[in-house]
Order: C-alpha cells, then sequence, then structure tokens
C-alpha cells in the first residue's frame, strides 16, 4: 500500500521558517522523483520544487528561500522553508512519480499570517 504523509505545516508569521517533511512507503522509493506541489485557495496547484536524484530545481518564486532534500535510506523527503511570505500560504503536497506512475500525499496547510 503505497503512502505518502506530509507533516510540518502550521501557521508562521511573515518572514518565519517551517521544515515540511513527507514519509514514503508501499513504493521503490530512490526510484522516484520526489516533488512539492502547492495549491492555494483558487489557485491551480504549481511545482514548489522537485528532487530527482542529487540535483535538485525550484520555482522561481521559491529561489533562495526553500531547500529540498531527500534521504533514500528513510524514505523521507523534507522541505526547509525560510523567509516565508503571505504568497506562501498554501496546502503543500508530497508527489512522487515515476514514468507515468504518479502518487500523492493528503497535503499540510501551511499559513503564512501576521
Amino acid at each position: 500500500q503505497v503512502q505518502l504523509v506530509e507533516s510540518g505545516g502550521g501557521l508562521v508569521q511573515p518572514g518565519g521558517s517551517l521544515r515540511l517533511s513527507c514519509a514514503a512507503s508501499g513504493f521503490t522509493f530512490s526510484s522516484y522523483v520526489m516533488s512539492w506541489y502547492r495549491q492555494a485557495p483558487g489557485k491551480e496547484r504549481e511545482l514548489v520544487a522537485s528532487i530527482p536524484n542529487a540535483n535538485s530545481n525550484y520555482a522561481d518564486f521559491v529561489k533562495g528561500r526553500f531547500t529540498i532534500s531527500r534521504d533514500n535510506a528513510k524514505n523521507t523527503m523534507s522541505l526547509q522553508m525560510n523567509n516565508l511570505e503571505r504568497e506562501d500560504t498554501a496546502m503543500y503536497y508530497c508527489h512522487a512519480r515515476l514514468l507515468r506512475v504518479n502518487y500523492w500525499g493528503q497535503g499540510t496547510q501551511v499559513t503564512v499570517s501576521s
């Protein structure tokens, strides 16, 4: 049974930090491209960052503020988010992809507000 379980979301003030985690099980984690997506109310889901292997890719709107990482030995992925802005408020989703196979987590809410 495939599971992607996100954690670490919450309420933070502008300029603050959060660390999201994704725990994966039920598939060969190391073979999959892992990513974080987000979806704000009324907006489409968008890619935040991905980490196919040792390399990583970021959306322009998070470059220099967010850092994605993965631990293939523990089947986990993380997203360190610094200098958060109100515009970062969204549901954040963990995603795994291998060719045409896609898995999604249930999401964790991040709210940036004073």
